[in-house]
């Protein structure tokens, strides 16, 4: 079925990958190149062997272990149950759009997130403005993994004795939500790619255009991230289930989202746009605003990156992240606010009007807050100074003009009565809700009374709730 010294020779050209090099790297990838390798050496010793008896030297072929028939304990056999392991926990658990068998869905999967000197050229500035030289390294690459991605099954075959389920076999979860958009393009160019007859001709440019349109590593398979921090430093973690809010959602308070709208849709056209505080009473919609822009735009580029207060810090670290890629990303603070004794307010400072490392133009931020002024301030700050600090005066303008340094504030008052019962009426309309509306107000208002008050979360929740009562 395949030609001598194919598994030797499809682990050389991968170990020594020009531009994919980093992929060798991968627990799961390594691991199959490690069995590929020592399936390789069970070929090599089976052509010596061959090579003797030929010559009649009298050795027996196939007495030793060549192709791999060696003991269920030997190197080989460890070698897959640690690819069976690994391959296993990257399947079973899959829960995004599957193509091929489980080698292949796994490996397409790096080769579209990979981000090498190709995938960031193409996606900074398309096909066209690759250099020749670059295209070249990239098609022999893509070659070889090209070949590497097809040897699930055979490398399977070769090695029966290992005491392991057939890995061809494993299975990813059953779906249980619709698919987002990121997940549905990388499904279609996995596909393209397993239907295309030679990567580095064919492939090549699909890959290109798909990094060029969606973008490379995590940016091209995700919309949303977090900014977390570990013992290993800060880093971006993707959130691949975000709020499934949309602007069509939203009732009430349309004039405000429509400035939040204005400001983005000039950001996404490269037009001049500026960091937006959105404030006002709990539950009136402005973390879902922002959170909603992500299924609105995304597809054009907009990405959102979620910064909790306490890692503003870090601020210098992201930017660099994010300077250099061709998409729009909304740093979206939520519930803004800082204590007395807290100091996050200079870093957000310099995260606003930029440092000695300014701003990226690809960046914006949005935050949402319950507090105009941000930092709390008290009466005793305005009271002549009685033993404290000379020049209290300049610390109270300080966290004051702390909102200020938004480029513009959006605000979202809280509602009176007939606003939140309109809200009510259209949230009702919109999840089919059958209810005469004398019955419906009635119950609107007693549910605002015993619970949160009148306000567009308290709405939402009481249709909710009568939805289930109602189903």
């Amino acid at each position: 079925m395949f030609a001598p010294n194919t598994f030797q020779q499809i682990y050389r050209q991968n170990s020594d990958l020009l531009i994919y090099q980093d992929l060798t790297g991968d627990p799961v990838i390594a691991a199959f190149l490690e069995v590929c390798r020592l399936l390789g050496e069970g070929e090599e010793r089976d052509e010596k062997a061959a090579g003797r008896a030929g010559a009649g030297d009298g050795t027996r072929v196939g007495a030793g272990n060549g192709t791999g028939k060696q003991a269920p304990g030997g190197e080989l056999a460890a070698a897959c149950r640690r690819f069976f392991r690994l391959l296993a926990g990257a399947t079973e658990l899959y829960q995004e759009p599957f193509t091929g068998d489980p080698w292949q869905n796994y490996l397409l999967d790096r080769v579209i997130e990979a981000e090498n000197t190709f995938t960031l050229k193409a996606g900074q500035q398309g096909w066209n403005n690759i250099s020749a030289a670059l295209k070249d390294a990239a098609r022999q690459d893509l070659r070889s993994l090209q070949a590497l991605a097809g040897l699930g099954p055979a490398a399977y075959a070769a090695a029966l004795q290992a005491p392991i389920p057939d890995w061809t076999q494993l299975q990813p979860l059953n779906p249980d939500r619709p698919f987002q958009p990121p997940e549905v393009a990388r499904q279609e160019i996995k596909e393209k790619l397993l239907a295309a007859g030679d990567w580095g001709r064919d492939g090549i440019k699909l890959l290109a255009d798909y990094y060029h349109t969606w973008g490379t590593g995590i940016f091209g398979s995700y919309w949303a991230f977090r900014w977390e921090r570990g013992p290993a430093g800060g880093r971006l973690v993707c959130i691949d289930r975000p709020d499934p809010i949309t602007l069509a959602d939203l009732v009430g308070y349309e004039a405000e989202r429509r400035e939040v709208i204005h400001n983005t849709e000039k950001f996404l056209r490269g037009l001049p746009a500026v960091n937006i505080l959105l404030y006002g009473a709990r539950g009136t919609g402005k973390s879902s605003t922002v959170k909603a822009l992500l299924h609105a735009y995304g597809s054009r580029g907009l990405r959102l990156i979620e910064l909790p207060k306490k890692y503003l810090g870090d601020y210098q670290e992201i930017l660099k992240i994010l300077a250099p890629r061709p998409q729009k990303f909304i740093i979206f603070i939520d519930d803004l606010s800082f204590e007395e004794d807290e100091v996050e307010y200079k870093e957000l400072k310099g995260l606003l009007e930029g440092s000695l490392q300014v701003r990226p133009a690809n960046v914006l931020v949005y935050a949402t807050s319950n507090r105009r002024h941000l930092v709390k301030e008290f009466f005793a700050d305005r009271a002549p100074n009685t033993g404290g600090e000379v020049r209290l005066q300049d610390t109270v303008q300080e966290k004051l003009s702390l909102a200020e340094r938004f480029g513009l504030t959006v605000i979202f008052p809280s509602p009176d009565q007939e606003q939140y019962l309109t809200i009510v009426r259209e949230l009702a309309r919109k999840a089919g809700l059958q209810m005469e509306p004398a019955e419906l107000r009635r119950r609107a208002l007693q549910w605002a009374l015993y619970q949160n008050g009148a306000s567009g979360r308290t709405a939402r929740q009481f249709v909710d709730y009568l939805r289930g009562e109602l189903e």
